[in-house]
């Protein structure tokens, strides 16, 4: 495993885009390695367990609103609101999709020195890969890479010791 240092640079410093974090991160998504099919399993489960907590939450006011808000914005092609039928744009059904996700709380968390909820991750990427037409197989190396690396931040980096809270790590 490659370990990084990463630090804070001010906007007007100049340094090289190889040492910028999303590039870094960019790498790690990029780098065909296969998923184990354990791997594979524990993502469908994620998957499963993010739409039952969204169904949960449907009829919540923060997710109506969110709904509502993402149904304004029509797209061929486009990724799906939960519950809705139609294509929308991507960053919509994100955000309409997350709401859903993340309202309850009760999706998974992983705990460390600090914590954080990876699965915050996976409607967004759900809607891009709908957008884009990705296949299934990508989709799951998507989101395996998406939990390495915010589980990799959580375990690497302690906000609560700056009093920062958690989410910060999306």
């Amino acid at each position: 495993m490659l370990m990084h240092s990463v630090r804070t640079h001010r906007s007007a410093d100049a340094f090289p885009r190889t040492e910028h974090l999303a590039y870094k991160i960019a790498q790690v998504a990029a780098d065909p390695v296969a998923v184990p099919a354990e791997i594979e399993a524990m993502v469908i489960n994620r998957m499963i367990d993010n739409a039952a907590v969204s169904a949960a939450s449907v009829l919540r006011r923060p997710v109506t609103t969110a709904r509502r808000q993402a149904l304004a914005h029509r797209a061929r092609p486009g990724a799906t609101v939960f519950g809705v039928d139609g294509s929308y744009s991507a960053e919509w059904a994100a955000w309409a999709n997350g709401v859903a996700v993340r309202e309850l709380d009760y999706h998974d968390t992983f705990l460390a020195a600090d914590y954080s909820h990876p699965g915050d991750n996976i409607p967004p990427l759900v809607a891009v890969a709908q957008q884009l037409g990705v296949r299934g197989a990508d989709l799951i190396r998507g989101l395996a890479t998406a939990y390495e690396i915010q589980i990799d931040l959580a375990k690497g980096i302690c906000l609560h010791e700056h009093r920062i809270d958690h989410v910060a790590h999306l």
